[in-house]
């Protein structure tokens, strides 16, 4: 069942018992094998999502993000090198707008990704607005604030964490985490669209052949679509 936005304003504390601590050291553990890997292969990783705020639960998954354009042959032997399975390869783009991402796929719960573009600043910004975390934060046990899908803000306590609505708080929720009021109502306008009209779809979704780099793809797939032949146009 898909999270709903929280429309109305709430504020509430919530206390983890021993297993959700347990819960995420694992995560934890697992993101941190993978940073390893990445930034010894001078790749900045970053975990965001749930992994940084904390308030996982058994269908958390485990996003590693590499914020920028990076070679996928270094990225892929980064991950070959610590012994790191790589189950599925693809080319996402979530709008027109956006920028392609290569998006690989470790098991159903864990993924890297990275950018094959360089990002718009709102785009960037959405990673922070979820709540990242780098690796020397990952294994200090820093916790930091973010918004989950609900559109609640979560702020880290010793017990677990605070949540409030961020619906009607947008300067706030900004301030709190150094993003721009442009990039919190983006996500809140997306997050109230997905929640009336249903989930809705990325703009391009393709698995690449193992035959294939995530740049030759793109290449190839910039001669057959104009929108993405556009965007790399635009970046040139």
């Amino acid at each position: 069942m898909a999270v709903k936005p929280k429309k109305q304003w709430e504020h509430r504390e919530v206390t983890y018992s021993s297993k959700h601590w347990q819960l995420l050291r694992e995560y934890r553990e697992k993101a941190k094998r993978i940073m390893s890997a990445l930034v010894q292969c001078h790749l900045q990783a970053l975990v965001h999502g749930s992994i940084a705020r904390g308030d996982v639960n058994e269908r958390s998954d485990i996003d590693v993000f590499i914020a920028e354009p990076s070679s996928s042959f270094q990225v892929e032997t980064a991950l070959a090198r610590a012994g790191i399975p790589i189950n599925a390869r693809l080319l996402v783009q979530a709008t027109p707008v956006y920028t392609m991402k290569a998006h690989i796929v470790i098991d159903e719960q864990t993924s890297v990704s990275f950018p094959l573009m360089r990002m718009r600043k709102v785009e960037r910004e959405f990673y922070r607005f979820g709540g990242e975390i780098t690796l020397p934060q990952l294994e200090a046990n820093v916790r930091v604030a973010g918004v989950d899908k609900r559109l609640m803000l979560i702020e880290p306590t010793a017990q677990g964490h605070l949540e409030s609505s961020i619906i009607g708080r947008e300067d706030y929720t900004a301030k709190i985490l150094d993003v721009s009021v442009e990039t919190v109502r983006d996500r809140v306008r997306a997050l109230l669209k997905r929640d009336e009209v249903g989930r809705t779809g990325v703009f391009i979704k393709r698995e690449i052949t193992p035959e294939e780099t995530f740049e030759m793809a793109l290449r190839k797939l910039a001669d057959e679509n104009p929108a993405v032949r556009r965007k790399l146009k635009s970046e040139a």
